[in-house]
């Protein structure tokens, strides 16, 4: 079933992520790790838009935020447009682990699928996208 299989593939890959991030020294889970992302691409950003950006939940991003705060990689300031909303900015911490990570994350990709072949990887993101795009 299609579902089992995606359901395995992702603790598949919450399990490499996991590994390689303490084998890096590193402290950062999938979630976290998206939500960085996302701030970097969107300095400023809304924690409403973060959890939208990164797709998850609206209710327990604010637990990532606050993780995130608590590590020191990022910053959060009421926003001057609308003052219930929170913005959201990558510390100068928070850049540099994400410039750090980044190879990283890259590298395990390819962990994740290692019984595929390049081409099969390729279909499979090629499919796998159309699916969830």
């Amino acid at each position: 079933m299609a579902g089992h299989l995606i359901r395995r593939l992702n603790q598949i890959s919450t399990h490499t992520f996991a590994q390689h991030m303490q084998k890096s020294g590193f402290e950062l889970t999938p979630v976290q790790f998206a939500a960085l992302d996302a701030i970097a691409a969107s300095p400023g950003i809304d924690q409403a838009g973060v959890a939208n950006k990164i797709a998850y939940d609206r209710a327990t991003i604010g637990g990532v935020i606050d993780r995130l705060e608590q590590k020191g990689y990022v910053t959060r300031s009421i926003s001057k447009q609308d003052r219930r909303a929170r913005e959201v900015r990558l510390s100068e911490k928070g850049s540099s682990v994400l410039e750090e990570i980044l190879p990283i994350v890259t590298a395990l990709q390819n962990d994740i699928l290692s019984k595929l072949d390049e081409d099969e990887r390729s279909e499979f993101l090629r499919l796998a996208k159309k699916a969830v795009y």
